[in-house]
């Protein structure tokens, strides 16, 4: 067992409401800074690209819809972010310049369903896992699909 030390950087920021590519700026950037101050590891929020939808309804009451909740939602899908798309692409690059493992929750869109994901991203071999949140809770379910296991 190692007993080298290594600093780890436990990121305590809010995603940036402007939408998924400007959350993977903001983590970029907050990765650079971690880097520069000699962390290895960075552990961010769950949701950190794409947004915890905290107190948001989509318009969704039991048995109803409505024309407002529908654009909410739209608009919550449209943060959201693929896998295999530029916003990962550019945390992945910060985690390489930084040469860092990184954790990051990200709202994952896969067809026409969302799921809070966490991802695994060493800087040196790109995403080596991502776990997609396996019970969303409560209210979370109208937004989130069950994770695979």
């Amino acid at each position: 067992m190692s007993t080298t030390p290594f600093r780890a950087a436990v990121v305590q920021a809010a995603s940036d409401p402007a939408g998924g590519g400007a959350s993977a700026a903001k983590a970029a950037s907050l990765i650079a800074e971690a880097g520069a101050a000699g962390a290895r590891l960075a552990v961010f929020p769950e949701a950190f690209i794409g947004g915890y939808p905290k107190g948001a309804r989509f318009g969704a009451p039991i048995g109803l819809r409505f024309t407002e909740g529908r654009e909410a939602y739209a608009r919550y899908f449209a943060a959201s972010v693929a896998l295999d798309g530029p916003e990962i692409a550019l945390v992945r690059e910060a985690a390489g310049a930084a040469g860092m493992i990184v954790v990051i929750g990200v709202i994952e869109r896969l067809g026409s369903t969302l799921y809070c994901t966490a991802l695994i991203i060493d800087g040196e071999r790109g995403t080596m896992a991502h776990h997609r949140k396996l019970m969303p809770t409560a209210a979370e379910r109208l937004v989130w699909g069950f994770g695979d296991g």
